[in-house]
């Protein structure tokens, strides 16, 4: 599949003190589809739901092509902590949302790697990430100190996990 570049018209602003104006914006490249997607989701003290629209898309399970409703307080979530690490990169996906299809598959081909068998990822709450001007390790810390549902660290395999269930931490 070719890489996609898409920028809601509209819904995408450059202004830095968008959060103090009630508009959110995020960037993000799916690694495994080469999609890219700037998109302003909440505006105006409301979230747009053309934007979750697009949000839910490019956050699919990408194996199955299912669409799931993504959490907005996981998009919340991602916004505070990119204010939180200062980062201007796009959020590099790795995974959102799974299917159970996905899932189940996930757990038989690695029991050992902790896929949980009702994973935030099937809810929409959960999203494995990482940032290309942040270090791992302080992304984790970031997320640890929003205090805001699970971070996972994965430094093996580069990345980190935040969901929007209670808080804990791996």
């Amino acid at each position: 599949m070719a890489p996609v570049a898409l920028t809601l018209p509209g819904l995408a602003r450059s202004n830095p003190s968008q959060a103090s104006c009630g508009f959110r914006t995020l960037e993000f490249l799916h690694l495994h589809t080469g999609e890219r997607l700037t998109v302003e989701y909440f505006s105006a003290g409301r979230y747009v739901p053309d934007a979750l629209q697009a949000v839910n898309h490019l956050l699919r399970d990408f194996r199955t092509n299912d669409v799931a409703e993504m959490d907005p307080a996981l998009l919340d979530l991602l916004h505070r902590l990119r204010e939180t690490t200062g980062s201007r990169r796009p959020f590099e996906v790795i995974s959102a949302y799974r299917s159970p299809r996905t899932n189940e598959m996930l757990q038989r081909r690695s029991a050992h790697s902790g896929v949980a068998t009702t994973s935030l990822h099937m809810r929409g709450q959960a999203i494995d990430i990482r940032l290309g001007d942040v270090a791992l390790p302080k992304l984790r810390d970031a997320a640890l100190s929003l205090q805001a549902g699970g971070v996972g660290y994965y430094a093996q395999s580069n990345f980190v996990h935040v969901d929007t269930g209670r808080v804990r931490s791996w």
